[in-house]
């Protein structure tokens, strides 16, 4: 793995660990095994090294998010195989942390990836749910974009309660909650 390489994974990992203010460029370059000089080789500081690894994290999570819900089956399985995928759920989710970051918000660059990322997710959600709504698999009555924006808001909030309460006890009890809302949603298949 090349330097500039190096330090985009290092910056990923300490922004999930400590957040944006706690990042510190030496605490990057130490963890990298690189020199300043590298760093300001390949990026203009801080604040582009951290956009390079929000962006790196946003689409990685993109990717695993569109392989859940690409998936086999029904929308609800689809949507139940991305909601039950293996999560580290006590370290919060990389992007959602960056959210909480004051520093990150006030800047609509680092935010960008941001925004894209959420609005992506839902928008992949609905069509998923939409897509269940036309092959009757799932209610007419049932909205996708709003139960798009539920499913998302979920994920983040019952996140933020498993940290609260240093247990995954809460996410999980939030997706089971989740999940029992959808498949009162659930239709008997048209032929």
């Amino acid at each position: 793995m090349n330097a500039r390489e190096r330090l985009v994974e290092s910056t990923q990992e300490l922004l999930w660990e400590r957040g944006y203010v706690g990042t510190s460029p030496k605490a990057i370059l130490e963890r990298a095994g690189v020199g300043q000089g590298s760093m300001y080789h390949h990026f203009d500081g801080k604040s582009g090294l951290a956009l390079a690894a929000i962006r790196r994290t946003a689409d990685g999570m993109k990717e695993t998010a569109d392989a859940c819900l690409s998936g086999p089956g029904t929308a609800y399985d689809r949507v139940a195989g991305y909601l039950l995928r293996e999560r580290q759920v006590l370290r919060g989710c990389p992007v959602g942390r960056m959210t909480q970051d004051r520093d990150v918000v006030r800047s609509s660059a680092l935010r960008q990836p941001l925004d894209e990322m959420f609005g992506w997710l839902q928008e992949r959600i609905a069509g998923v749910l939409g897509e269940g709504v036309r092959r009757g698999e799932l209610a007419a009555g049932l909205d996708p974009v709003a139960t798009a924006a539920t499913v998302a808001a979920v994920v983040q909030g019952g996140y933020v309660l498993a940290r609260a309460a240093d247990s995954p006890e809460p996410f999980d009890a939030a997706v089971q909650g989740v999940l029992a809302l959808l498949a009162a949603q659930v239709t008997t298949p048209a032929p």
